[in-house]
């Protein structure tokens, strides 16, 4: 067993959700636009805690076991490109208070127990493709799906056979 995990706190895309957000993305972007992320690795990352060793996993996991707060559907309306690092993303223009208020205790629980967290300011969304070349031509819309957000998860990511994979450790339903 490793002595640490490379982990973080996401949103997971309901199976019905990823196969729409892919299919329309096959349609969107040509195929020398970027690298399509997989469709069970799509999700809306909260809080990144990089490598952890298992005893602050086992910390960080029942901090976020005692948060409760309702759920909350999400629009994703938005979309965009990072030059830096070359990632196409779709988002939500206007963040529902419960993500932002789940994202910025998850973050700072992380922060207090030694996982720092990025200077920037939180930007949610759902990486759709990396290495994207510049410039991307990007859509004019969205088709506006709605998340229903009703739980969140602790993920490890992992390489396996040369590819980087996303596995659920723990989930923990909104009230």
């Amino acid at each position: 067993m490793p002595d640490s995990r490379r982990l973080f706190f996401g949103l997971p895309l309901p199976d019905a959700l990823q196969q729409a957000v892919i299919a329309w993305r096959a349609t969107a972007f040509p195929a020398e636009a970027g690298r399509p992320v997989a469709a069970a690795n799509l999700h809306l990352t909260l809080a990144f805690l990089g490598e952890v060793s298992d005893r602050k996993a086992e910390v960080l996991a029942a901090l976020a076991g005692n948060i409760v707060q309702p759920g909350f559907p999400l629009t994703l309306d938005d979309l965009g490109h990072w030059p830096r690092p070359g990632v196409v993303w779709l988002g939500t223009r206007r963040a529902p208070r419960g993500l932002l208020q789940l994202a910025a205790l998850l973050r700072a629980q992380a922060a207090r127990n030694g996982c720092p967290q990025s200077a920037q300011p939180f930007h949610p969304h759902i990486t759709l493709l990396r290495g994207a070349v510049h410039p991307v031509a990007l859509p004019p819309a969205t088709p506006g799906w709605t998340l229903d957000a009703t739980h969140f998860c602790l993920y490890e990511s992992r390489t396996e056979r040369g590819r980087t994979r996303y596995h659920v450790l723990q989930s923990w339903p909104f009230t």
